[in-house]
């Protein structure tokens, strides 16, 4: 008997809300004795789990908040809604991975699994809280342990251990698992309810892989027939865990104890036990990873944006200095950038050609985005302003996409034990039940720990091995192009090399009926994508009077499948011996992350993705037109493959002195999609501190755990810009009162470490909370002056339409959204480092192509930042902190918290900010096989 039930639907369910008023008490009482009762009954407790080979030396710690346990019964939800109460480790994860913001300055080795989890291969006795043979079968075994309940998956088969897998993530994560496999297929609203934000999300995944069935099956195909033995036992793999996943969804219904949203979403009667829940199949499996990929694994694109920036910069300076002031903001390889690969070696990716060839830049005022929703009935038109996929999903998985990820790797040169050390995860971003989930997994050919993606976890994708760990972070690499394809006949004809052909129309229809938790009436609309040989139409305009539409194409697009291979290699502890089997293995993977390993003696690096070889003079900022001589190289548009770069032109390296990732450039000359890879970045927050703990040498776990988390408390705008903007406001005396008592808090705060902490743990107040609040309000007030007016209005809205201005805790504005966490990736800070430096004469590499502070007068910038400053001191926290749904207005801390997403129906409480992964291993290995 599995231990609970799944969790719950959307942020629409406010699930004890939907009852009707004189239901609610009775509903508590007949629900509670009625639906409680599979979850009274305990599974037996019986002898630990023989551990695999461990060879970490009980180094190996890792964490997801907030709790293993992503399922939960109808009867569980009700309780959560009216009294708080949670399930069985729902939540046991969230207070020690928040505690370590305040913790950490005290914390020692001893002390690192107060904040963390023990990682080691399997349970002791003492700790196990319960033992399955799921289905019955007798080839494995899924224990789960007293502290966190993670599954300790054990098999004597390879389709046993599968199987154990399935059911597993079946019992942590089925609504979550069902809710992705209809956001892959746009088809969320029919399954979940008509809610501006399921709305907004599935229209958000469709417009980018509007995929029919027969495309998901093609995936599974080809990544099957061109892998060999790896692709046939990757198959039977995936078979056999879904085979686990359907037989607990059997289980589940005959016992009644499936998860509440599907009663709550009407798919199931929780009186009659009426409705079905689907049996999974392969090609739910691929929606899964379209989405995934998509969140995380897929960069570039943007070259509309990029083209109409470009068009507002030559329209204010002429074509030749517009383009070169248009490069400077772009800093796509610029000299300042930290680096991962800092060992000088150069990987050319991306440049800027000489002589660009092909550019299809559209004219001016002609661009349109293509419409995806039609035919809208009900509250599907109602909400129809709501529903775009920037606005709508904003708050849900969009956040995901812009959390990004970190890693801080040091060599066993510089620590104190001779031993590589690694604190590395991804941040993927806080939701409820989280994206991520934890397993271990022993069987056949496979050895392993860590975080899976819900509804993928046939292995283990981030964590740990036998001897060895690997991590990643989204590298953003350019793996998308736009094209411009002339059309003929009419607006759904186009030139395909010469020859008239009609684009083909994918739709999508959905309806849902009313629900009374969020008020949403019964509506429907249909979604219709346009695909072409080169890719999905995204935007129409006119190129040279010619009506064109941009389509975009990805080097990923129809090929999710293929990077299971990857996974299955590094599950393999066949496979992976060292840091070159690591890579080889990393190497086998199609979307675009930058991967960390370490064992006993090594760490290494390989940036992986399928980066297409482009034609000669194809600038990959800017839509080109769709010719043969502008397509990648032996493109074949059936099967979107083409040559890609080789592994050796790949950013890679073994034993570097360290390493550190926060999505920032990867190595010199290789140029990512991400504007803003300048002298000021987020990585520079990892970068100087590992530096000088590699410079003392001694490095120990706890040392590198306390610089990721001084880091991840750090404000980058304090702590990287305040010194240029106070030098500026310092270079004549200060008279102004306001002004005079703002630059004291902020230059006090700046000595103190410029961290947005906690006075004490707990008192959710911040120390230096003023000077928080003044900077907060003064950086969009500051950016505005010091370049709008030598920009103009229209190329200042243009670049920040490339980059946002801030992305500040909580800034609700910035492209993260708020309570998000992550924090810092995008905005200026970089631009206004370089033109204020500039503007006081000192030395600047790659500086921008004007001085845009007071013209370039130091005065006249003084003076511009000196009245921008005493505006915002003079602004209240209410109005610094508006208040939403969450926060009374004028409450800082509260602004900045970190909030658990509901994806179901279980809701926690906030935690203070930081910004650190979600999923996180800190990793020291003490001997290898």
């Amino acid at each position: 008997m599995p231990r609970r039930t799944p969790r719950t639907a959307l942020d629409r369910l406010r699930t004890f809300r939907r009852l009707p008023g004189f239901l609610k008490t009775a509903s508590v009482c007949v629900l509670i004795a009625g639906l409680l009762s599979p979850l009274t009954q305990t599974a037996s407790a019986a002898a630990g789990a023989t551990a695999a080979n461990d060879y970490c030396g009980g180094r190996c710690s890792d964490i997801v908040p907030p709790g293993e346990n992503g399922n939960a019964t109808l009867a569980q939800i009700l309780l959560n809604q009216v009294f708080g109460t949670q399930p069985a480790h729902a939540e046991d994860q969230l207070g020690p991975y928040a505690g370590l913001a305040t913790g950490y300055p005290g914390l020692t080795d001893a002390k690192i699994n107060t904040f963390f989890n023990d990682a080691s291969f399997g349970v002791p006795s003492d700790q196990v809280a319960s033992t399955e043979k799921p289905a019955g079968r007798s080839d494995v075994t899924i224990v789960r342990d007293k502290k966190t309940g993670v599954p300790h998956i054990t098999g004597s088969t390879r389709y046993g251990t599968e199987f154990g897998a399935g059911y597993a993530a079946a019992e942590d994560r089925l609504w979550l698992m069902d809710v992705f496999r209809h956001v892959g297929r746009g088809r969320l609203t029919s399954f979940a309810g008509g809610a501006a934000a399921n709305q907004g999300l599935e229209q958000q995944f469709y417009r980018n892989a509007p995929y029919t069935e027969a495309d998901l099956q093609a995936q599974i195909d080809n990544a099957v027939a061109h892998n060999g033995a790896r692709g046939q036992q990757a198959l039977a793999d995936v078979n056999a865990y879904l085979a686990g996943v359907n037989a607990y969804i059997d289980a589940s219904d005959s016992g009644r104890y499936f998860p509440g949203e599907y009663v709550l979403t009407g798919h199931k009667d929780s009186i009659t036990n009426a409705g079905t829940i689907e049996h999974f199949k392969v090609t739910d499996l691929v929606a899964l990873a379209s989405v995934i990929g998509s969140l995380f694994g897929s960069g570039g694109g943007g070259e509309v944006n990029n083209a109409l920036s470009l068009l507002a910069a030559q329209a204010r300076y002429g074509v030749e200095e517009g383009t070169r002031v248009w490069e400077s903001f772009r800093e796509r390889n610029d000299a300042e950038a930290v680096l991962t690969l800092h060992d000088g070696r150069s990987f050319p990716y991306g440049a800027r050609p000489a002589d660009a060839q092909g550019q299809a830049l559209p004219d001016a005022g002609s661009v349109t985005q293509e419409p995806l929703v039609y035919d809208r009935t009900g509250s599907a038109a109602t909400a129809a302003a709501k529903s775009t996929s920037a606005s709508a999903a904003r708050g849900t998985l969009s956040s995901a996409r812009r959390g990004m990820s970190n890693a801080l790797v040091v060599s066993g040169e510089h620590t104190a034990s001779g031993h590589p050390i690694a604190v590395f995860g991804p941040q993927t971003g806080y939701f409820a039940p989280q994206l991520l989930m934890l397993q271990e997994i022993q069987g056949p050919g496979i050895s392993a720990r860590g975080a899976s993606f819900a509804g993928l976890s046939m292995y283990v994708e981030l964590g740990r091995g036998q001897d060895y760990s690997w991590s990643a972070t989204t590298s953003g690499q350019d793996i998308i192009d736009t094209y411009a394809v002339e059309l003929c006949q009419d607006d759904y004809h186009y030139l395909h090399h010469g020859t008239c052909t009609a684009m083909e129309k994918v739709e999508q229809k959905n309806a849902w009926k009313p629900t009374t938790a969020d008020g949403t009436a019964a509506g429907s609309y249909t979604m219709r994508a346009w695909r072409t040989a080169y890719g999905p139409v995204e935007y129409r305009a006119t190129v040279g009077g010619k009506k064109v539409a941009y389509t975009t194409l990805r080097s990923s697009y129809l090929h999710e499948a293929d990077s299971i291979i990857g996974f299955q290699m590094l599950n393999d502890p066949d496979y992976v011996k060292g840091p070159q089997d690591f890579q080889s293995a990393a190497q086998h993977i199609n979307y675009t992350f930058n991967w960390f390993y370490a064992d006993s003696q090594h760490t290494a690096y390989y940036n992986s993705g399928d980066n297409p070889v482009r034609a000669s003079g194809v600038d990959a900022e800017f839509p080109v037109w769709a010719r043969p001589e502008y397509e990648w190289r032996n493109w074949d548009p059936a099967t979107n493959t083409a040559d890609y770069t080789p592994a050796s032109a790949h950013p890679g390296s073994v034993d570097q002195d360290y390493y550190v990732s926060w999505n920032n450039k990867q190595a010199k000359d290789y140029t990512t999609a991400s504007w803003g890879d300048g002298s000021v970045h987020r990585g520079n927050l990892l970068d100087d501190r590992v530096k000088k703990l590699v410079a003392a040498g001694g490095v120990t776990r706890t040392k590198l755990v306390q610089a990721m988390a001084d880091a991840g408390l750090a404000d980058l705008r304090a702590e990287d810009v305040l010194p240029e903007l106070l030098k500026v406001v310092n270079s004549s005396p200060v008279t102004d009162p306001a002004v005079s008592a703002a630059v004291g808090k902020l230059q006090t705060w700046l000595t103190a470490g410029a961290r947005r902490t906690e006075t004490s743990a707990g008192s959710k107040t911040y120390a230096h909370a003023d000077a928080i609040r003044i900077l907060d309000a003064w950086w969009p007030l500051l950016v505005k002056a010091e370049f709008q007016p030598g920009l103009g209005d229209d190329l200042y809205a243009a670049i920040t339409a490339n980059l946002p201005v801030d992305e500040a805790p909580s800034a609700g504005h910035g492209p993260t959204g708020s309570h998000a966490g992550s924090s810092f990736q995008y905005g200026w800070w970089s631009y206004v480092d370089k033109d204020l430096r500039a503007v006081l004469g000192e030395s600047v590499q790659g500086g921008l192509a004007r001085k845009y502070c007071g013209g370039g007068s130091l005065g006249a910038c003084r003076d511009a930042l000196t009245g921008t400053l005493k505006q915002a001191a003079g602004l209240t926290a209410a109005q610094v902190y508006p208040g939403d749904d969450q926060c009374s207005a004028g409450d800082q801390w509260c602004a900045d918290s970190i909030a658990q997403r509901t994806l179901g129906g279980i809701k926690h409480g906030r935690i203070s900010w930081q910004n650190r992964p979600t999923f996180q291993q800190v990793v020291e290995y003490t001997s290898h096989r």
